[in-house]
Order: structure tokens, then C-alpha cells, then sequence
């Protein structure tokens, strides 16, 4: 048995999958605001509840919304600011007495899709999370290269290739560059946008339902959106080439990206056909946790 966790800076979710992939049992429970020791407890809890229902002792494997320093082992980059500085493995180890891996939000998703998602029959997929921020994945043979500085996948903080005159040098970033991936493809990065043109702020989803309703403004930031996510994306497929691309987050439900990128992508890739396949996700918002269980192998 294999047991996943989500955690979130609200939520904790428990997953626990069987051998073949199906699920046997669902948690979830408050995430303690503020409080590193309460929440190292509440894992604690959730395991062995879920360990007494199932009768077994599971592996966990845990997803965080950070990842750990590969120079002194300690959280970093969490929006869950209590887990910064932490040695968060080595506790929850500690609190459950045996070895318990952990990955960052966006592995889990990847790789949920690539064992037995939308991505399950590919060797090399690229995940893609685009919501409150820009995230990336990159999953081989079902394995998740995190690299030697735990930063593989992390195209969110690229610059935007081939920018226009007017998206020089591009918005402030909070990582102290300006023009990032992140600061044109999230969420908030088509509102700002958008906002920039006409002075009118709406979120991107209400963007994108406007645009598919005949609105010329939103029309035209949904197409400076697509255009600008069919160059970032094709820089990833020329130095990746993956199989597929797999998208997650609050804007991978625009029906219009997975019609219009592949058709727009084709002049920035140095190829003569391009047969990257891009794809919504088969587990949706479950993807994180259930790839946090298989941190644990298949």
C-alpha cells in the first residue's frame, strides 16, 4: 500500500493506493495555519489513521508546495511560510519511524500523469502548472529528474523568449528579475495584462470565458496569452522534445489551449513537424497526492 499527502497551505489531503493504482482510502483535514509542530503532527495522524482503517503499514510519499535545500537539507520557497528553514523530512521521518519521501507540488502532478494519468503511455513528459504561478516537471521512464540542484523543470523563471518591443523588460518578478515566464503565464499575469491594455481588471478565467463569447478586448489578451505560452513552450520541446505535455493548475481548464498552442507553437521549434502531444490532465485537482504516493515506485 502506498500512501500520498498533499500538503497545502489550507488543506491536507491523504491518498492511499493499492498495488494497481486504485484507491482505498481518502483524508483530508485542515492544514494548521501557522504552526510547523501542528502540522508535523497531523501527518503523523492521518498516516496512522489511515494505516488502522486499511489494517497495513504503507510507505508515504509527501508533496509539498516547497523543496528541500540540496545545501543544508532545509525547506525553501514554501508559500507555507512556517516549513522555511525546517528539516521537514528528517521530522516527519523522525515522527513516523520510518523513511518518508518528499517532492514538490508540481513532481507529484507530473508524475501522477505520467504512472497512470493522461500521460501514461509516454517516455518523457513535461509538466506544466499554470495558476497563482508557473510550474514545471519533467518526468523520464516514470522517473522524476529533480536535478543535482532540484530545480529541473523550473522553466517558470526563464525569461520570455523572443520578446516583442513592448515586452521589454516585462514585469517585476518577486525572484528580483523582470520579464520571467511566470510574470506573463499565470493566472494573475493575464489579469495584469489585461488590465495594462484596457484598464479593466477581470481574473484570466472570466478572460478566457469572455473571449470564447465574442469580447474583442479579451479576445485580443487571449491571443498575446497564447502566443506568448506557445514560445515558452516551445522552448522546452527544443531542448526537452518531450512525448507530451501535461498541464495543471486553474488555467489548464481553458478548453482553447489545447486547441490553439499546437497550432501556433510550430514556428519557434526547429523542427520540420512537431509530434509533442499537449494534454489535460486525466486526475485533475487529485494529481498531487496521487503522485505523491507514487514517489514510491511503480
Amino acid at each position: 500500500m502506498r500512501i500520498g499527502i498533499d500538503l497545502g497551505g489550507t488543506k491536507t489531503e491523504l491518498i492511499a493506493l493499492d498495488e494497481s493504482g486504485k484507491t482505498q482510502l481518502r483524508l483530508r483535514k485542515p492544514t494548521p495555519a501557522g504552526s510547523y509542530t501542528e502540522t508535523i503532527a497531523l501527518i503523523r495522524m492521518m498516516v496512522l489513521q489511515a494505516e488502522s482503517e486499511l489494517q497495513c503499514t504503507a510507505s508515504v510519499g509527501i508533496g509539498t508546495p516547497g523543496a528541500a535545500s540540496t545545501r543544508t537539507g532545509l525547506m525553501k520557497n514554501c508559500n507555507s511560510t512556517c516549513l522555511n528553514g525546517r528539516p521537514l523530512q528528517q521530522d516527519l521521518e523522525q515522527a513516523l519511524g520510518r523513511e518518508v519521501r518528499i517532492s514538490n507540488d508540481a513532481n507529484c502532478f507530473a508524475l501522477s500523469e505520467a504512472v497512470d494519468g493522461a500521460a501514461r503511455d509516454a517516455n518523457v513528459v513535461f509538466g506544466v502548472i499554470l495558476g497563482t504561478g508557473v510550474g514545471g516537471s519533467i518526468i523520464a521512464h516514470r522517473q522524476v529528474l529533480e536535478g543535482i540542484n532540484r530545480i529541473g523543470g523550473e522553466w517558470g523563471h526563464n525569461p520570455l523568449p523572443t520578446p516583442a518591443a513592448d515586452e521589454q523588460p516585462g514585469p517585476a518578478c518577486y525572484c528580483g528579475r523582470y520579464g520571467c515566464i511566470e510574470t506573463w503565464l499565470s493566472g494573475p499575469g493575464m489579469s495584469r495584462d489585461h488590465d495594462r491594455i484596457t484598464g479593466n481588471h477581470l481574473t484570466a478565467e472570466r478572460i478566457a470565458q469572455l473571449a470564447g463569447e465574442g469580447d474583442a478586448a479579451c479576445a485580443q489578451t487571449m491571443a498575446h496569452y497564447l502566443d506568448r505560452l506557445a514560445r515558452a513552450l516551445a522552448g522546452v520541446i527544443n531542448i526537452l522534445d518531450p512525448d507530451v505535455i501535461v498541464l495543471g493548475g486553474g488555467l489548464s481548464n481553458i478548453n482553447m489551449l489545447y486547441e490553439q498552442l499546437p497550432l501556433r507553437w510550430g514556428p519557434y521549434i526547429f523542427s520540420d513537424s512537431v509530434s509533442t502531444r499537449l494534454l489535460p490532465p486525466m486526475h485533475g485537482d487529485s494529481s498531487g497526492v496521487r503522485g505523491a504516493a507514487w514517489l514510491w515506485g511503480q
